[in-house]
């Protein structure tokens, strides 16, 4: 070790100074000097997909850490350098005279990349590099992996007989002081990023202009703003930040019985203000909390002896839902870029579902365009995407993801199984687009993850439970409060046709200022990629009478057809790294009378794209995604548990959840 260290401390996915293993690493390395910077990546300004309410909420941590950093130290801040870490970390390596580069590990793809280039420049620099902890999860993935057996973890089970192996560290303090910064030339060239493609320029209402100097336009080293970005302004409520993480934290464990008791499945999908779970997610996304320190706290909790009898179990109490993040991030660890598409994924079975992503023949990765095999599926997802389908519950629930950023885990099966096998056969892919824009709590690994469990093509099989648009909702919101907030069309309308609008006699429908009426793509409602009118999205004015679309299709006809052919992919059981998904020849195994664009007559056709199925009977009614069913979940998938083989299954009617989960009578949950 150096005599006198001057350390980079590099922040990335760990915007907190609590519980920061490799902010400790760094502090032990006694500096004479430490510099804590954020290097403005153009990868996830331009190339990653982040609508303005996750904007809004990084920009928050990196304030609220920046000002928890000066009180430490007054001479010292978080450093925003505005240039790609690949060109600028070795000219700041000359510039301020380092001889330490510290940061925490990252098991994203692209993060890999980046880190291992980074890591090569250090080395010709001559600079000792400290990458060896990880914060972000319980465990480290790769450990996790490894643990596995080298396999991709496809199941709570395998997550918790692999950390068998493994332990969650106690948390850590945060430091009582901080060292100097030294001084900070830029005396070099600023290296300007490639502005296009701009992935992002969607979500722009003015010029991006956040590359204009490398310490801003003050020279200050300042957060960006979201006017320096072009941004939208942003409509979440939630805000981010370790201060607020922390105080959430803290009144989640006061309530000890709901962090006792709490159950995912048994939480309301309809609550607000507030919402009936803790809202931590956001915050574990940007390290503004640390997952260990909920982890203990929570056990801190259930541990006490008047406690134990009544404390839920995992997989679906407070420490399940880190482990499901663990076992999502597990498998992205173990596969790569390729664990978030179907195409060439070992552990994802092919659907051929309509709208399907187009790949790159020689990497075999998606390329982020999609084609158009079926006009009706496009209308679908342009529909669903901006809460126009004509089901008022699925309306409100992403009309509440585009304004918020955040939706109950309910809700998001809900959506997901409406886009997927529940309803528009449209590829799962195209959801988790939109769920990447707009979520503030979005990772890749348990986004992609997740939206694969609930299109049942790996984790979960029981394709043939579906969620009801009416019947579901109603049982944790029989006046339809939540639809009124998010549907404000609707307010007006009984509770008896609040879910069923289209039922209601015209008269009433006059009545209460909200005809039914049009497709949800012209007469009535917003157009396009456009901003909608009203607070919910969709409603135009005619004679103080507002519309609302008429369902876009009869939803049972339609989950009876996805039932059919989800069952013939499943007996064709074909998964995305077979040959034949990937030359195509899939095709030739499949009725042309399928769902999906086995013959391309509408739309373009292209080379290793997909196709869909029909046959099949309905199912008993069945718990569907329930975490309780999660801990031997995926036994039908590749990868999975054998746990469960040898089950029977009644041929009779498509299954609902209509029945399973929350009535109005049990608890709601509290305001963790």
């Amino acid at each position: 070790m150096s005599p006198n260290p001057r350390v980079i401390y590099w922040f990335r996915t760990d915007l907190r100074l609590h519980d920061s293993p490799a902010l400790h690493a760094a502090l032990d390395l006694k500096p004479e000097c430490l510099y804590p910077i954020w290097c403005w990546d153009p990868h996830y300004v331009y190339r990653a997909r982040v609508g303005p309410n996750r904007w809004q909420f990084l920009l928050d941590c990196q304030s609220d850490l920046s000002a928890s950093i000066t009180k430490l130290n007054s001479n010292s801040k978080l450093f925003v350098i505005r240039e790609a870490p690949q060109t600028v970390l070795p000219k700041l390596f000359k510039a301020w005279n380092i001889t330490h580069l510290v940061f925490e590990r990252d098991s994203d793809p692209y993060a890999k990349e980046r880190d291992a280039k980074v890591l090569d420049l250090a080395r010709e620099a001559g600079i000792e590099v400290v990458a060896t902890r990880h914060g972000r999860t319980l465990y480290d993935p790769d450990e996790l992996v490894k643990a596995n057996g080298g396999k991709p973890t496809m199941s709570i089970s395998q997550v918790q007989h692999a950390a068998e192996k493994l332990t969650v560290p106690k948390p850590l303090d945060p430091p009582k002081s901080l060292p100097d910064p030294g001084d900070l030339p830029l005396d070099f060239e600023q290296t300007q990023p490639a502005r296009e493609p701009d992935i992002n320029s969607i979500q722009r209402n003015g010029e991006e202009n956040s590359y204009s100097s490398l310490s801003g336009p003050k020279n200050d080293f300042a957060v960006p703003t979201m006017s320096e970005l072009g941004l939208k302004p942003a409509s979440t409520p939630h805000r981010g930040g370790e201060t607020n993480a922390l105080a959430a934290l803290d009144a989640l464990i006061a309530n000890e019985h709901y962090t006792t008791t709490f159950s995912k499945p048994e939480t309301a999908p309809t609550a607000f203000s507030p919402q009936s779970t803790t809202l931590l997610s956001p915050h574990h996304h940007f390290g503004s909390l640390s997952v260990r320190l909920l982890y203990w706290r929570v056990q801190s909790v259930i541990q006490k002896p008047a406690n134990k009898p009544k404390a839920t179990r995992i997989p679906t109490n407070l420490i399940g839902q880190l482990l499901f993040r663990d076992m999502y991030f597990a498998a992205q660890a173990a596969l790569g870029y390729r664990f978030a598409q179907t195409h060439n994924n070992p552990t994802t079975r092919f659907i051929p579902w309509h709208l399907p992503s187009q790949t790159d023949p020689h990497t075999h990765l998606v390329t982020g365009a999609y084609t158009v095999d079926s006009r009706a599926a496009e209308t679908w997802f342009r529909r669903w995407k901006h809460g126009r389908t004509g089901f008022p519950w699925i309306d409100a629930l992403m009309r509440q993801l585009r304004q918020e950023g955040w939706i109950h885990h309910l809700g998001r099966h809900a959506v997901a199984c409406f886009l997927t096998r529940g309803g528009c056969y449209v590829d799962w892919e195209r959801g988790a687009a939109v769920f990447e824009e707009w979520l503030i709590d979005h990772e890749t690994a348990c986004n992609a993850g997740n939206w694969q469990w609930l299109s049942c093509v790996a984790f979960y099989a029981q394709f043939y439970r579906c969620y009801s648009p009416v019947a579901f909702p109603k049982k944790t919101d029989p006046e339809g409060e939540f639809v009124r907030r998010f549907v404000p069309e609707l307010a007006a309308y009984s509770k008896k046709y609040v879910y069923e609008p289209w039922r209601a006699p015209v008269a009433d429908q006059k009545r209460w200022g909200c005809l039914i009426r049009g497709d949800g793509e012209g007469e009535g409602e917003g157009e396009g990629e456009g901003e909608a009118e009203g607070e919910g999205g969709a409603a135009k004015h005619e004679s103080k009478i507002q519309t609302y679309p008429k369902p876009m299709f009869d939803f049972n006809e339609r989950r009876g057809i996805c039932i059919e052919g989800m069952k013939t992919a499943y007996h064709i059981g074909l998964y995305g790294d077979d040959h034949r998904v990937k030359d195509g020849t899939w095709r030739q195994l499949f009725d042309d009378k399928a769902e999906g664009p086995t013959e391309g007559t509408e739309g373009p056709t292209v080379e290793n794209q997909t196709k869909v199925a029909r046959t099949g009977d309905g199912m008993d009614k069945g718990i569907d995604e329930d975490e309780r069913e999660a801990e031997h979940g995926g036994g039908e998938n590749r990868g999975g548990d054998d746990g469960m083989k040898g089950a029977k299954r009644k041929r009779g009617r498509q299954g609902t959840l209509d029945g399973h989960f929350m009535s109005p009578g049990k608890k709601k949950g509290g305001k963790g």
